[in-house]
């Protein structure tokens, strides 16, 4: 005899799973702490700060001549 099932539940649980999933991919894809977020955007900052400091010629101003 076959086992009988609650097609509701069975949605439900199908869903369920596929919310988990999703939520998987998220936190690897977003997941980082405040602490990791704070560093990498210190590094960020730092990284783009050098990259300014060894400019050759500045931008902002037009030339004299």
């Amino acid at each position: 005899m076959a086992e009988i099932i609650n097609l509701r539940q069975a949605r439900k649980a199908r869903e369920r799973a596929e919310a988990e999933r999703q939520a998987e991919r998220n936190r690897a894809k977003f997941g980082l702490t405040k602490a990791e977020k704070k560093k990498r955007d210190a590094n960020d900052k730092l990284s783009a700060a050098r990259h300014e400091g060894h400019r050759l010629k500045r931008t902002d101003k037009p030339d004299a001549g």
